[in-house]
């Protein structure tokens, strides 16, 4: 005997195929819009459908954009001479609330990560490359992620740009601000003393 009705379960089942969301969770939310009124469900329904019919990536920059080109890459005032390459969409957002970068952003989809079966051919770069070829490009940050994929993203797009005559920086690694030095693992505190700067 099945322990939830057969629409129920269905919608647990959905929930449960979304990152992060395990089976309490998804229950929880099952039956958060089962006791929603209609109207809630029907937003939420909506919203979902929006997502999937309204959305595409930025024919410039691939950032998720609801036009052809995305709000940094349509902004005249953004600084075209730099451009900052992250892996995934949602890590423009970090750098964006810092207030202080005004260039555009490049995002790949993804790292480096022979394990999962991703090479570089799976990665937006080509586009990257095509927008240097336009000219007017004077410096590339590479914001990827510090992680094994990232660092070695980071990696190869400095062998493949250096060689183009355009300045290849990285994003600085170390501890957080607001850290105890004695919380700092070996890797982040090697990074730290490697990415020092003079005062």
């Amino acid at each position: 005997m099945p322990d939830f009705a057969e629409p129920l379960a269905r919608l647990i089942e959905e929930f449960k195929r979304l990152p992060g969301i395990g089976q309490k969770s998804a229950q929880r939310l099952a039956f958060h819009v089962l006791r929603a009124p209609r109207e809630d469900a029907e937003r939420l329904a909506q919203a979902l459908l929006g997502v999937k019919d309204k959305l595409g990536f930025c024919s410039v920059c691939n950032n998720i954009s609801d036009a052809e080109l995305c709000p940094y890459c349509r902004d005249p005032h953004r600084d075209r001479s730099v451009i900052c390459v992250v892996e995934e969409p949602h890590n423009i957002l970090p750098i964006e609330t810092t207030r202080t970068y005004r260039g555009l952003y490049h995002v790949l989809h993804g790292a480096i990560s022979p394990l999962r079966g991703v090479g570089p051919e799976q990665l937006k770069i080509k586009s990257l490359l095509e927008r240097l070829q336009n000219g007017g490009v004077e410096e590339i940050i590479i914001a990827t992620n510090p992680t094994v994929e990232g660092e070695a993203t980071a990696a190869y797009l400095s062998r493949l740009l250096k060689p183009l005559g355009v300045r290849v920086t990285r994003i600085a690694l170390g501890i957080p601000v607001g850290s105890d030095l004695e919380f700092a693992d070996e890797v982040t505190m090697s990074k730290s003393l490697e990415n020092r700067r003079e005062l």
